[in-house]
């Protein structure tokens, strides 16, 4: 990626070449589910599953906790970084410190909040020294990442740099690229609109490219106005997803009367 400036290693978000990134093309795929709060108990269960974890004896040996996911669980946007840093791996939350602050500025410049959105990673441990993710480790982890697509159900799927995004669009392009670019993509059983954006730690190194990562994330309001893409035809057998219940106001979500309080996907660690 010629003309782009890495980041020091804390967690730089827009490494090297994937072209040989092995993605899962047969990803743990969650039971269907009807209704929120059927996938709010899938979604912990997938939470569960993940933090048993023990594919990458490296990352195992490495982390302190499984970094799982974080926010709102019927999000009309879900962000992708990279992976855990220390302070993510100590508190068990993602895209924290400098970077998530800068995230949440910019979020709040277009008049979304943190807390309305629902932040993941590529991998849910902290790599050894915080290296780039190793492509097996991508692969390992991938059905984790499609199982909260599948269950959060967002209109968006905005990648924070590089391996986020080669991941989920499946190509070798560089972010500098693609970033800033909306297409639709299918992530397991969901097409979802995919914002590819800088990540902010270049932007920490390099503040020059702060305006393009704030013109990118102020696209998001519109796309979450458009209209869904349409949904892949579900497996034979099962009956297709709708999106109803995936928006406020039905039973079972966080602002509906006897919903629980805590988010059964939040960590508590």
């Amino acid at each position: 990626m010629a003309g782009f400036t890495r980041a020091p290693r804390g967690r730089g978000g827009h490494g090297g070449p994937l072209a040989s990134v092995a993605v899962d093309a047969t990803p743990v795929t969650p039971a269907p589910a009807a209704t929120a709060a059927e996938r709010r108990v899938q979604l912990g269960r997938l939470r569960d599953a993940a933090r048993s974890c023990v594919r990458c004896p490296q990352l195992v040996a490495s982390r302190t906790t499984v970094v799982f996911g974080a926010g709102n669980p019927d999000a009309d946007i879900l962000l992708v970084g990279e992976s855990p840093g220390r302070g993510e791996d100590r508190q068990g939350l993602p895209l924290l410190g400098a970077s998530g602050r800068l995230v949440s500025d910019l979020l709040a410049e277009v008049g979304l909040r943190r807390e309305d959105v629902y932040v993941t990673t590529v991998l849910k441990c902290r790599p050894p020294s915080n290296r780039d993710p190793l492509a097996e480790e991508l692969a390992n982890c991938r059905s984790h990442l499609t199982g909260q697509v599948e269950l959060v159900r967002p209109k968006v799927v905005c990648t924070l740099g590089s391996f986020a995004t080669k991941l989920l669009r499946e190509d070798p392009a560089g972010i500098r690229a693609v970033r800033g670019r909306p297409e639709v993509r299918t992530i397991g059983t969901r097409a979802v609109r995919l914002l590819p954006v800088l990540h902010p730690d270049a932007v920490l190194y390099q503040e020059s490219l702060a305006e393009l990562l704030r013109a990118d994330l102020a696209l998001l309001p519109g796309l979450v106005a458009s209209p869904a893409p349409p949904q892949p035809d579900p497996p034979r057998g099962e009956p297709a997803p709708t999106d109803a219940d995936a928006r406020r106001g039905r039973p079972g979500d966080a602002t509906a009367p006897g919903a629980p309080a805590a988010d059964p996907a939040d960590p508590a660690d």
